[in-house]
Order: C-alpha cells, then structure tokens, then sequence
C-alpha cells in the first residue's frame, strides 16, 4: 500500500491531525533554518556595535592625545631636564644623566608607580624610551603581597628590576 492510500484510508479527523502535526513540523523547519539564524545575528550585531563604539571613543581618545602630544612646543634640553629631574620618583628609582640620554635604574619598583612615572616623563618633559631592560622581582613581589592586607589583589603588587634608557629632546631645541 502505498502512502497516498493510506493517508485517504485514513478518518478525516486522523488526516487533520497529521495535517496540523506536518504544519507544526514545518513551522519547527522554518524557526531553525530561517528565524533563529537571523535573530541571533541581530543580537550579535547590537552587540559587536557596542564594542566597536567603545573601540571607536578609545581611538578618538588616543587621537586627541597623538594631537596634543604633537602641538606641543620642543622643549629645551635643560628644561626638558629640569622637568623630568622634578618628577616625583619613587622609591626605588635613581636618575642620571648622560649627554642627551637619562638613564632610570630600578630597584623593587612597583609597576602602577613606573608606568604615572614614564607618563610624567613623556608628557612633561618630552622624553622618549630608547631602551627597557626590566625583570619582575618575584622575591618583592611576594613580600609584598605577604604584607599587604588580605583584601588586596595579589597582582597589585608585581614590582620591577633593571634599568630605563630615555632620550632628552637635542640641545639646539628652543622653547
């Protein structure tokens, strides 16, 4: 017997029943196949836009930044130097000079106090990195966290080793 003729053997009820599960079946298909692909997508791509939002606000910012840092009179050596010798060092930090270069040595250090350094460094008094020769001090860094309250972050306490090589802008640079 073939399916047509025992779908016609069947009672009208029967065959409306098999008739609404095949359209429940089909709408199943179609949710699967059509629907849910492109709802996800939509939710995806609220999301993706947020992000690439928030990308965009960060690079508008460090566009600012690049701009300011470019709008800025050359300093002087002498003041560039000047500048950079009142910048609060931390413990830990010794400053010299040679010729054009400065060079930061660096003992136990923590990393939040490096980095407001380096920022000062490159804002106040134009100096750029040329070399970074740094090591984690993991013997500091656990005695820092042993000390440190218990309701501190363990990774709050990272402190560095080594040595920072800055250039001073050239002598014939006037302000």
């Amino acid at each position: 017997m073939t399916l047509r003729a025992r779908l016609q053997a069947l009672s009208p009820r029967e065959q409306r029943s098999l008739a609404l599960l095949a359209s429940a079946l089909g709408l199943v298909v179609v949710w699967l196949i059509a629907v849910a692909p492109a709802l996800n997508a939509l939710e995806e791509s609220s999301q993706r836009r947020a992000q690439l939002t928030q990308q965009h606000a960060q690079l508008l910012g460090l566009q600012a930044k690049a701009q300011s840092l470019q709008k800025q009179t050359p300093l002087s050596r002498d003041e560039a130097l000047r500048r950079l010798q009142s910048t609060m060092l931390t413990p830990g930090m010794q400053l010299n000079v040679q010729g054009e270069r400065v060079s930061l040595q660096l003992k136990a250090v923590p990393a939040s106090a490096l980095a407001q350094w380096l920022t000062q460094a490159r804002t106040q008094a134009q100096a750029l990195p040329l070399e970074a020769h740094l090591t984690r001090n993991a013997s500091a860094s656990a005695s820092a966290r042993t000390s440190a309250n218990n309701n501190a972050p363990a990774a709050s306490t990272v402190v560095w080793d080594g040595h920072l090589v800055m250039r001073l802008p050239s002598r014939n640079t006037t302000p």
